[in-house]
């Protein structure tokens, strides 16, 4: 009673007052196939020092990134973070703030929100940002969402290059607001014709460049036809690297460019948190979810900064939101605009050219091993190859011999067929000469 003080009657009050008869209809949005249907098999209960040393067993069983050569991608990067981007967001003035919705004592953590806007509104070419979401993933859904509020259409229509998980976000999204959508089957050779498939009803088309198979996408023509039938482009980044060696999108005719900042300050973290970008057109600030952070005067005329927009529910009537999921991820925030401020446009430069030619060599000794091919042309640093049988029994098998050798593409996408013997590789600059060769001959001895 002490942790659980609502009796049998008080439950059945709250759910009568809800409007359902048993609890199990609160989770009715959760597919009945993906429930469990009894208790998880954990021991009831145990003493700290026992369930430290149990974890601590089961996390010795991981095979860690920085511990063997490193080559998984597929939007998570393992990049080099200067130890000085983690001493200073360790900082109590920045670690313990959250939302500044008091400008007079939140200066600090508003001026770097509007610097990481700023920065994101320059590596994506466009004019806008806000200030930010939670992942790559989510903010692609909420501007698929926005596009249709701007567009007073519902369709969407994804390219089969859409990283599988941001389509599932997306389609999520949709199917809670009964929108359709129209996800092109994924396509590792980029023969599909994202084009042909735009019409009249479409609200927008996303596409990614690099996609998920590490193939890098001209946008121009598909803004051009978008644009022709009055949709709209949103165009999706995850590996923001690339952006220092690609035209940005919004030189290509992007009306919104999502992308995931993980790669720049913010670790892999056992797949989060993560930082969400989003950038538009000044024209659809309006419908931008989120919050722009804004650079003002005070009354001596003394620059200051304050929460231009807000759209989030806690702040306006829930009706008028145009988001209620999304936040500023302020510590990651914190990260990726202080990574970036280190590395300066010449530094981000050079940290793309790095990688794109650490990937260009490790494509060309796996490509040179029998029975392997490299299926992407164009890429930056991350393509695809095909081997013999299954891709996922080949990377268990470079495991067993120290290496991570990418993301069985069937993994992704299981019910894709054609999938099953492809391997999404990644090569960024932690990648050294030893890294590739140990790659080269693990992966020639696998299929030996």
């Amino acid at each position: 009673m002490r942790y659980l003080p609502l009796t049998d009657a008080d439950r059945q009050s709250m759910l009568a007052s809800i409007g359902v008869q048993n609890i199990d209809e609160l989770f009715a949005d959760i597919p009945a196939e993906v429930r469990l249907k009894e208790l998880a098999n954990l021991p009831r209960h145990a003493g700290e020092m026992e369930v430290e040393r149990q974890l601590g067993a089961m996390a010795a069983r991981n095979m860690a990134a920085s511990t063997v050569p490193f080559f998984v991608g597929c939007g998570a990067y393992k990049h080099h973070v200067p130890a000085s981007v983690d001493h200073l967001i360790q900082r109590s003035e920045f670690l313990t703030s959250y939302t500044p919705y008091q400008p007079e004592i939140s200066q600090g953590t508003l001026q770097y929100l509007f610097e990481f806007q700023t920065q994101v509104a320059m590596l994506t070419g466009m004019e806008v940002a806000n200030a930010s979401m939670y992942d790559g993933s989510t903010a692609c859904g909420e501007a698929v969402l926005m596009a249709r509020r701007l567009t007073r259409r519902s369709n969407a229509l994804l390219s089969g290059g859409l990283h599988p998980h941001y389509r599932d976000v997306a389609e999520t999204l949709s199917k809670l607001s009964n929108s359709p959508v129209n996800a092109l089957p994924g396509d590792p050779l980029g023969s599909e014709d994202i084009i042909a498939a735009i019409d009249e009803e479409t609200a927008c088309v996303v596409v990614q460049s690099p996609d998920v198979f590490g193939r890098i996408r001209d946008l121009s023509e598909i803004a051009a036809a978008a644009h022709d039938k009055g949709a709209l482009l949103i165009a999706v980044v995850t590996e923001i690297v690339s952006l220092g060696a690609l035209k940005p999108p919004g030189e290509m005719g992007a009306d919104i460019v999502v992308a995931e900042g993980q790669s720049i300050g913010v670790s892999l973290n056992f797949g989060g948190p993560y930082v969400g970008l989003l950038a538009t057109r000044q024209k659809y600030i309006r419908q931008m979810p989120g919050r722009v952070c804004g650079e003002t005067v005070d009354a001596n005329s003394r620059r200051g900064y304050v929460l231009t927009l807000s759209t989030r529910e806690q702040h306006i009537r829930r009706e008028k939101a145009t988001s209620n999921i999304c936040t500023n991820s302020g510590l990651c925030v914190l990260a990726f605009t202080i990574h970036l401020s280190l590395l300066g446009e010449a530094g981000l430069m050079r940290l793309a050219r790095i990688n794109h030619a650490n990937a260009i060599a490790l494509a060309d000794g796996l490509s040179a091993i029998d029975g392997v091919e490299l299926l992407t042309g164009n890429f930056f640093n991350e393509f695809t190859i095909r081997v013999p049988g299954k891709g996922a029994d080949v990377v268990e098998a470079l495991a067993e011999k120290g290496v991570l050798g990418g993301v069985p593409a069937a993994r992704l996408a299981p019910d894709h067929a054609g999938l099953d013997d492809l391997i999404i590789v990644a090569a960024t600059e932690v990648n050294s000469p030893d890294d590739r060769a140990a790659y080269v001959k693990a992966l020639r001895e696998v299929l030996s």
